[in-house]
């Protein structure tokens, strides 16, 4: 029964999680995704899906193209006749279909989307201009360079990207009068009223692009915010549980134990009653002491001398804490593996190494938080761990998970060293 309730709980947790890795695989992003790389994956798939579209429009283009060079009075008009023609349409052609090839790349996509663009509107200009009566600004090909104008400012909304299209328009009309065409004030207008219009659609793209990419640059953040804060509500959530559960428990414990104590007369029983209660103070204030880093309120430096003095006062182990830097703030899990490192670190020295003495350095450098546990027991060779001991284990994985770094140095009778050291990321 009891094993169906868990199946069944666990289920959902799996079907999200493997949606969750679906995404990431098709965006090529890890587990451990920042703000800053789902925001640039959002992007890449928005270039993408729209340099897509592109091609599609260049298929449409190209088709009205073919039909041009199969009507001999199209093909007249603008000249396309002969085999260059049927090269150049091919070469078009080609160089669509690679651009397709390659958008998915994160950079030589957009660079090989962006020259061939270019390549559209030469050939744009020289298909406008060729036409020796009717061309130039009296061309019916001219309304194309506002499409040119909006799939710039689509697919790169910068300023100077927007440059090719929006110099096609000043182009033509030298070109008009290279030709000895003479520019009419109708043909004047035609040219201020397709600038007027390039600029409008300019700064409408340009600006609703900004808007959007805004808003989820924002949208991100605030998911990493309401994750940040439902990680702290169910950490603050699960020290209330503990707290008033294991807590409550252990605190009858010592109540108990006292009234069982009082009431002992066995020597020999009662030393087992004193055992008992005091095992139960350390575990309640390594409740307590958890608890406070759950909650984000407890002091690094102090707890781990803190910590250092009890252990010495409860063992006989002479530890000497000495702490460097200027201290900050750490996010919690940093600290607990900290914590944990010492405690890890000050258990060998009594249960393993015998030791006399024990040094602990934490220092705070720039950029890093380094903790020193040093003693001076009779060691043991770090490359052969007794099987069944799983200390260094536990240490070399919280290192890892954090990004962090652990050297233990040690040999027969030299003592040991344990070295741990991670990046200060701030809470």
């Amino acid at each position: 029964m009891d094993s169906q309730l868990a199946l069944s709980e666990e289920t959902p947790a799996n079907d999200l999680r493997a949606r969750v890795r679906k995404v990431l695989e098709r965006r090529k992003l890890t587990d451990s995704v920042s703000a800053e790389q789902a925001a640039a994956s959002w992007e890449q798939d928005r270039f993408v899906a729209r340099a897509r579209a592109l091609f599609y429009a260049r298929m449409m283009f190209l088709t009205l193209g073919l039909l041009i060079l199969a009507v001999p009075a199209w093909s007249g008009y603008f000249g396309l006749t002969g085999p260059f023609s049927f090269v150049g349409y091919f070469a078009m052609l080609l160089y669509s279909v690679a651009n397709l090839l390659v958008i998915d790349h994160p950079k030589a996509g957009r660079w090989v989307t962006y020259i061939t663009l270019c390549l559209d509107v030469t050939i744009s200009v020289v298909l406008i201009a060729k036409p020796h009566v009717g061309g130039g600004l009296q061309s019916p090909l001219l309304a194309t360079q506002l499409l040119f104008t909006t799939l710039f400012a689509i697919l790169f909304p910068k300023p100077l990207a927007i440059l090719p299209p929006l110099l096609a328009l000043p182009i033509t009309t030298r070109l008009d009068l290279l030709l000895n065409r003479s520019v009419t004030a109708v043909e004047l207008l035609t040219l201020l009223w397709y600038l007027a219009l390039n600029f409008i659609i300019v700064y409408v793209l340009v600006y609703l692009n900004e808007r959007e990419a805004a808003a989820h640059r924002e949208v991100v953040s605030l998911q990493g915010d309401l994750k940040e804060l439902a990680v702290v509500e169910e950490r603050n959530r699960m020290a209330r549980e503990i707290h008033d559960g294991l807590g409550a428990s252990l605190s009858s414990m010592i109540i108990q134990s006292e009234y069982i104590l009082n009431l002992a007369r066995e020597e020999g029983l009662r030393e087992e009653i004193r055992e008992l209660k005091l095992t139960a103070e350390e575990s309640i204030e390594e409740l307590r002491r958890s608890l406070r880093m759950m909650r984000e309120d407890f002091e690094l430096a102090q707890g781990l001398e803190d910590y250092a003095k009890t252990f010495r006062e409860r063992t006989g182990l002479d530890i000497r804490f000495e702490r460097t830097g200027l201290q900050r703030k750490l996010d919690p899990d940093v600290q607990l593996a900290l914590f944990r490192i010492l405690q890890e670190s000050l258990s060998n020295a009594v249960k393993h190494a015998e030791a006399k003495g024990v040094q602990v350095r934490l220092d705070f450098s720039e950029d890093r938080v380094n903790l020193v546990v040093r003693d001076d027991g009779k060691g043991f060779d770090p490359s052969r761990t007794p099987r069944g001991h799983y200390g260094l284990l536990n240490m070399r994985e919280r290192a890892m998970k954090l990004g962090g770094q652990l050297i233990v140095d040690s040999s027969p009778g030299a003592g040991a060293q344990v070295a741990f050291s991670l990046p200060c990321r701030p809470s």
